[in-house]
């Protein structure tokens, strides 16, 4: 595995989730104007709020979980799973590259 590109491309998702966190902050945290008159316009509008905090909530984990594996390739231990101490699959660092766990492991939770 090539270090050097995993965190180039971990560090290129952080910044995607960041970006998006951005504009989700926007629409909940800095609303432009005020709720609607409309009382079934504002319950919609209540409701988009909630599922942006929901995804604003998911950005957070996996910024987290990104955070986490550059620590491990900075500390050596990239691929190697936090729970058995066995290797995670190239595969599977492949397409979820902030991956802590094998997939035996990951099943399990």
């Amino acid at each position: 595995m090539n270090t050097e590109q995993i965190k180039d491309r971990l560090e290129d998702m952080r910044k995607d989730l960041e970006e998006r966190q951005t504009r989700i902050a926007k629409h909940t945290r800095h609303r432009e104007e005020p709720l609607s008159a409309d009382f079934a316009e504002q319950a919609t509008e209540l409701e988009n709020g909630e599922t942006l905090v929901a995804l604003d909530r998911e950005i957070q984990d996996e910024i987290k979980r990104i955070e986490q594996a550059l620590k491990r390739l900075e500390d050596g231990n990239y691929g190697s799973c936090v729970s058995c101490g066995g290797d995670i699959a190239e595969k599977r660092l492949e397409a979820i590259p902030h991956a802590g766990q094998c997939i035996d492991c990951a099943s399990k939770e």
